[in-house]
């Protein structure tokens, strides 16, 4: 995937509090009763929603249900024209509210009105109605904008990437402020109209299904549609020259993968690893459950890198990945994000192990599946790889910290932790608790605890101190995930594991994310 984790979101917040003068006790419960609650003096909505990493995150006030997002991209100039209409609900009653954004507004919109806006902090879009939008009415907003994204650096650093021959915007955990304005947290999904101009003969690769393609006096626009819910920084936006490719799993559901020209020597084995992305997902989907979207693929830019993140439906990656050949796992984990990550999302960003934990393991299923390591052997040789001194495990995959967000123990620790479990609890019960988190769940946003209840639920079976050990603890547990080899025969040492075939080619892709 490709991180950033240092982006400050600094902003202070002002809480106001009116203290009346002391009122008979008679008389107050009168005004109580007659002033309608409506007639509460409206407060602005927060700048953030309090994620214990990113307090600034998203905003307060609303709950986003769609975006509906025209666009326009000029590759040689770097410049994108935009509006956005935002549909929310009010959830409180809003005197001015806040939207996450970089690029430079020319007009807002509130339901049908113009508004009153300004700038905040380093990303903060402050809008002020006409007047009060009462709690839990219909909010429309529309944004026009333009800019020049990739001049955007609020803290040193841009999402958006320019390529040989147009534009590629993929990043967590936030992407969205370079290109448009959103509540720009996990907490608030929606669904997404991306419609994107582009000179003609180029190409616009985004989420979700393409619904129409059209051009007129040298520009060609590409309509993109997400029906189900997606949070913000699984959006993104290629633009340049792609080769397509379309096809379906044994189910029916698109596959669209893209490949940027003139990849080279990476475009065989990158064809190699994403034309198998039906029948992943066709097997995951054995393992967790029906594939949450309406559509599969990924996409590959022609820039240089080495990273990949699971943005919804359409999974990016850079060529890199494919250097030497094909890359499988980077493909498994990409895609069973879809289930972990995606359709379930972190609560907040401490939950991260919900999201990389989980794909990494879906790697050693594969590996298992492929006959090249099973599980327990990939966990038993993980676990002895490190010594207790190591500072691998000093790192929590239930709350690493805010600067360790995609170091290796939130990925190998992680799944070394789902081992645990499955040995705990047996197969039967272990992917019930995964397929059961998927339909409890699906669409929605979960915490660690969350996980931990469902899996004492489902198995009947007091559970807290294993997870406590495998994922809360800062230190080497005692004892390893599987059980432990009988010593060699007058040694009085436990022989140690052999190191599966799989390992080098898992503990790459876990390089290719902390990049």
């Amino acid at each position: 995937m490709l991180h950033r984790t240092d982006l400050a979101y600094e902003r202070a917040e002002v809480i106001f509090v009116r203290r009346s003068p002391a009122v008979p006790s008679a008389v107050a419960a009168c005004l109580l009763f007659a002033v309608p609650a409506s007639a509460a003096a409206p407060t602005p909505g927060a700048a953030g929603l309090g994620d214990t990493y990113y307090p600034e995150s998203g905003n307060g006030g609303y709950d986003v249900s769609h975006y509906d997002l025209r666009l326009k991209y000029q590759p040689k100039t770097d410049r994108l024209d935009g509006t956005a209409t935002i549909l929310a609900t009010t959830t409180q009653r809003l005197s001015r509210f806040d939207l996450d954004f970089l690029l430079d507004v020319h007009e807002v919109l509130v339901n049908g009105k113009k508004a009153a806006f300004t700038r905040s902090g380093a990303h903060e879009l402050v809008v002020t109605p006409s007047s009060a939008v009462e709690k839990g009415r219909p909010l429309t907003v529309v944004v026009r904008y333009s800019g020049t994204p990739s001049d955007k650096k609020p803290e040193g650093f841009s999402s958006w990437h320019r390529t040989a021959d147009g534009a590629v915007v993929a990043n967590e955990p936030t992407s969205a402020p370079w290109w448009y304005p959103s509540n720009d947290h996990p907490r608030d999904k929606a669904t997404y109209d991306i419609s994107v101009a582009v000179p003609d003969g180029l190409q616009a690769i985004s989420n979700g299904v393409l619904t129409s393609q059209t051009s007129k006096l040298g520009w060609t626009r590409y309509t993109w549609r997400t029906t189900k819910p997606m949070a913000s920084y699984l959006t993104t936006l290629a633009v340049g020259k792609f080769e397509i490719t379309q096809g379906t799993t044994a189910n029916g559901l698109p596959v669209v993968n893209a490949y940027g020209k003139d990849l080279g020597d990476t475009l065989a084995p990158a064809k190699a690893s994403l034309e198998r992305t039906g029948e992943v997902v066709d097997w995951e989907s054995s393992l967790f459950g029906p594939y949450p979207f309406e559509a599969a693929g990924g996409y590959i830019p022609n820039t240089p890198g080495f990273a990949a993140l699971e943005t919804q439906t359409r999974a990016f990656y850079l060529p890199g990945l494919f250097e030497d050949g094909a890359n499988m796992d980077v493909v498994v984990h990409e895609l069973a994000h879809q289930w972990f990550g995606d359709s379930v999302s972190v609560k907040n960003w401490r939950d991260i192990w919900l999201s990389e934990g989980f794909a990494t393991y879906a790697q050693w299923l594969w590996s298992e599946k492929e006959g090249e390591g099973t599980t327990r052997e990939l966990a038993a040789y993980a676990y002895a790889a490190k010594p207790a001194d190591d500072p691998f495990w000093k790192v929590s995959p239930a709350n690493p910290g805010k600067e360790n967000l995609f170091h290796n123990a939130v990925y190998r620790r992680g799944a070394m932790a789902l081992q645990a479990l499955r040995e705990r609890v047996g197969d039967k019960a272990f992917f019930s608790i995964l397929k059961q988190w998927q339909q409890q769940l699906r669409y929605g946003n979960a915490s660690v605890e969350d996980f931990v209840r469902l899996s004492e639920k489902v198995s009947g079976t007091s559970l807290k101190t294993l997870f406590d050990t495998w994922l809360f603890t800062p230190a080497k547990p005692a004892t390893g995930p599987v059980p432990v080899p009988a010593p060699k025969a007058g040694s009085g040492l436990a022989s140690k594991p052999a190191e599966p075939k799989s390992w080098k080619r898992i503990e790459a892709v876990e390089r290719a994310h902390r990049n």
